[in-house]
């Protein structure tokens, strides 16, 4: 079977590799059909990205159909096409005696920790995939994105009509504004990129836009009558952006983390402190939010159809892969079909 391997920074390779065995107990044969492009994976590339080990076959945003199923597997079926929780949780640390499996201690993620989905076919606890019978297979590889930012709005606790950024309009940062405007909020999206402005206002209706290359600080005050917003997201992944993000929320607002770099994100603490700001940081998502993602889906409440920008075959993607570091590329959301 095909995989692709990225083998270190920088050298992504196309393999042939003995197809899986049969799945035992709890778990599923599955043909990968589509791949969503992760930033994750992006970085990964880069040489950048957190958490990560090479040589590693990425993919974790995935749409994939049941060829085969292992003894004691009652809620899928052979032939089903399924998106997954790439989260792989250990189910007895404190994290997850406590519900939050997706900050598990021993956290395994397809396409990360362990190897992932960018191969046409691998076995997985049958107990990680999630049924939504007539949702495209592009669309159901984009729900583990959409999840991240359905979690994040989740853990802002975001009431209705709070004014809202959010920081950087990659697909984390779309994904995590659509959330936050279906729960409620009165969004804003700050980011350097005209053209990604432009899409929030074209495909999310988002009129509130800030130019990062401006001045943002007068820019918001600007758009919420002299004052700063009570709930910031920064979804951006650059330490510097995250750092000044403490700068862009009202007193006794929150701000909310989404985006994650290697090494440390420093502020001031009496700035911190005058504000009682709230710090929270969001990491990938859990259960409720895959089905808030999947009802959303259903209803009609997400359109997806302008997201995706560019596809790959296992072939073309080598080539591709790396211009897709370059926003000059307009890349918004990358596929990979195995079809």
């Amino acid at each position: 079977m095909k995989a692709i391997v990225l083998e270190e920074p920088g050298t992504l390779r196309l393999h042939d590799m003995p197809l899986p065995a049969q799945p035992g107990p709890g778990e599923a044969l599955l043909r990968v059909r589509r791949v969503g492009i992760c930033g994750t994976d992006l970085h990964a590339y880069a040489g950048n990205q957190n958490f990560f080990s090479y040589p590693r076959i990425m993919g974790h945003e995935l749409a994939v159909e049941v060829l085969a199923l292992g003894a004691g597997v009652e809620d899928v079926s052979v032939g089903e096409t399924c998106c997954v929780i790439p989260y792989l949780h250990c189910g007895h640390c404190i994290a997850c005696r406590r519900g939050k499996t997706n900050c598990c201690a021993g956290m395994q993620v397809l396409g990360v920790h362990v190897d992932g989905g960018m191969r046409e076919q691998f076995v997985l606890p049958a107990d990680k995939l999630l049924k939504a019978d007539g949702i495209p297979p592009e669309q159901l590889a984009l729900v583990e994105m959409l999840a991240i930012g359905a979690h994040a709005a989740t853990r802002a606790a975001i009431t209705p009509g709070e004014k809202t950024l959010v920081i950087g309009a990659g697909p984390i940062g779309l994904a995590t504004a659509q959330f936050a405007l279906l729960a409620g909020a009165d969004v804003a999206v700050m980011e350097m990129d005209a053209g990604r402005l432009e899409f929030c206002r074209r495909a999310l209706d988002i009129e509130r836009l800030v130019d990062a290359r401006d001045d943002a600080q007068a820019q918001l005050h600007s758009l919420h009558g002299g004052e700063l917003p009570t709930l910031v997201f920064d979804c951006t992944g650059s330490a510097r952006s995250m750092a000044a993000a403490f700068d862009y929320v009202a007193h006794g607002g929150t701000l909310v983390l989404v985006g994650h770099v290697k090494g440390d994100i420093a502020f001031n603490d009496p700035h911190f402190h005058s504000h009682e700001l709230s710090l929270l940081a969001s990491r990938n998502a859990k259960p409720a939010d895959f089905s808030w993602v999947i009802e959303c889906l259903r209803a009609g409440q997400v359109q997806l159809a302008e997201w995706i920008t560019h596809r790959a075959t296992p072939q073309s993607i080598l080539r591709d892969f790396p211009t897709w570091l370059d926003p000059a590329t307009g890349v918004i959301k990358a596929m990979l079909s195995f079809e």
